[in-house]
């Protein structure tokens, strides 16, 4: 056999083993961990987002939603 077609062989191997763990009855509650995990960590994400952005606007920054423009200098006379 050539290489090439024992690599498709494997990746084919794997994805059927892979398909029939996640099917299982074990694999089930894993698949609905792992969606959890995930949504925990979007909410984490997101509230400390609004933390920043409101702690940024109660410290005194002009709007901290537009990104920081570079400051124009003033020519001298």
């Amino acid at each position: 056999m050539e290489q090439g077609g024992q690599d498709n062989l494997v990746k084919t191997a794997v994805g059927v083993a892979g398909g029939a763990a996640i099917l299982s009855p074990v694999g089930m509650p894993i698949v609905h961990g792992l969606a959890g995990i995930a949504v925990v960590g979007l909410g984490i994400f997101a509230a400390g987002s609004l933390a920043f952005k409101a702690i940024g606007a109660v410290s005194g920054m002009e709007n901290p939603l537009q990104p920081k423009q570079p400051l124009e200098r003033e020519e001298i006379r």
